[in-house]
This record gives structure tokens, sequence and C-alpha cells, in this order.
């Protein structure tokens, strides 16, 4: 019988790396408030290379929100997101083609972007975004960050990407990180559209617990989900995050 499917990224040594981005939210809410959430919406644009897709990755101004992270392109969906219908899911999808128009001068059309999956964190975050998560086709345009909320960017494979973050060379926050895991190992676009396209989107209403070796984020599937307690045994559907880095788990998980 195998063992737990893990992925991890060593980065520097825990005494000279700040602590988790859930730890940081931990200290901050100590007594117990809950910040509401913002919905937002974000899209992973993805173009083809020798080396497999490619998805676009932006350098957040380190002034900002999340700043100094690399991110896909998006934000917060705005009063003129909505269409006639007042559907939230048309209102992210419109979100996600503005912000990236916006971040990344690229045009987008809401009706091919596919809809994967949905992030909540935990109450714990002081900034916490309710996110739709969309994949789509690079146009042909030349990207050109605003240099404002976006100081750079970059096209990564996801596994150059997961490298790099465990190198310390760049920062994930742990759904970016997620994301790039889950979107790895296709050899086109074309591909990967395809099974996004046949799959349930994801929802990822995250659960916060304690560890010997950091904050875990549970998500549904995992054995310890229901009750906070990530000790319980069986299956796992979880992601650690420790001084050396993330530590992926979705080991026996139907």
């Amino acid at each position: 019988m195998s063992g737990p499917r893990t992925a991890s990224g060593d980065g520097e040594p825990p005494s000279q790396r700040e602590l988790p981005p859930i730890e940081k939210w931990r200290q901050q809410f100590s007594d117990g408030s809950e910040a509401q959430a913002v919905p937002a919406a974000t899209v992973v644009v993805l173009r083809d290379s020798s080396d497999g897709p490619e998805a676009l990755m932006l350098h957040r101004n380190p002034c900002l929100t999340f700043g100094g992270m690399w991110v896909f392109p998006g934000g917060r969906i705005d009063a003129g997101d909505y269409d006639s219908t007042g559907e939230l899911l048309a209102a992210a999808r419109n979100a996600a083609v503005r912000e990236t128009h916006e971040e990344a001068s690229l045009v987008l059309d809401p009706a091919c972007l596919v809809h994967f999956s949905y992030w909540l964190p935990p109450a714990v975050a002081p900034k916490r975004f309710a996110t739709w998560f969309f994949a789509a086709a690079a146009p042909d345009e030349q990207v050109r960050v605003d240099q404002s909320e976006v100081v750079r960017h970059d096209w990564m494979t996801p596994s150059e990407a997961l490298r790099r973050c465990g190198a310390g060379e760049i920062e994930l926050i742990a759904p970016t990180w997620v994301t790039l895991h889950s979107l790895g190992g296709h050899a086109t676009v074309d591909e990967l559209l395809a099974l996004l396209r046949q799959r349930q989107p994801r929802d990822y209403l995250t659960r916060l617990a304690d560890s010997d070796h950091g904050p875990i984020c549970m998500w549904q599937g995992d054995a310890g989900y229901e009750s906070g307690d990530a000790s319980l045994p069986g299956p796992r559907h979880r992601l650690a995050m420790t001084p050396n880095g993330y530590r992926f788990d979705d080991s026996g998980r139907r």
C-alpha cells in the first residue's frame, strides 16, 4: 500500500522565514472576531509551451493587499459587474474579465471562462475574499501590467511556479499554490480546459486547525474537516503550512 501523496517545497530555514499567512491571521484575530467575505473572481490565463501549459502570474505591488505575492489576474466583484440577471456567477465572470484587462491589458470573453473552483478562506483571515476561480486560453494580445497594482509578470508552468515557491524565489498564497498543484501534468491548454469543463467545480470552504508543525487548512473530504480535529485518522484533503513551506495531502480522498 502506498503512502500519502504529498507535495512540498523547501524554503529558507525556519529562523529566516516569515510565519505562514494563516499564522499571521491568527495573531491578528486572536479575539475571535470574523472578517466579512468579499465576493471576488480570478482567472488562470493559460498558453501553450514546449513544457506544457503556462499560467500568467502577476507580481502584486508590495504596498497593497497580498503585497509581494504572485497571483492570477483578478479582484473584487464591483456593482457594475452585475448584468440584468443579477446572478453572482455571471458577475464573477465579468469581474474576472475586467480585472484581467485592467491588470494585464488582455481581453477575455466571459462566455469562454471555465469555472473550476470556489474558495472561502477561514474566518480568521483579516482580508477575506470569497473567490470564484476560472480558467481561459490566453488571447493574442501582449501582456502589459498596470505598474500600479501589478509591478511585473511572468509565464510559468505549474511545476515551475511550485518549484520557485519552494525555493523561496516567489511567494504564493494557499489557494494559488493548491490551484497550480491541481493544474499540472497536462500536455496542452486545450486538454486542460476540456478536463476542467467536464469536472464539477470544486468548493474549498476552508477550515483551520493546529498541528505540531503549523496551521493546517482542511477541506471537505478530510477526516478532520467536520470536527476541526486534524489529528483524526482517515482520508486527507489538506494543506499544511509549515515554516519550511507548504505540504499538500489528498491521500485516501474519494
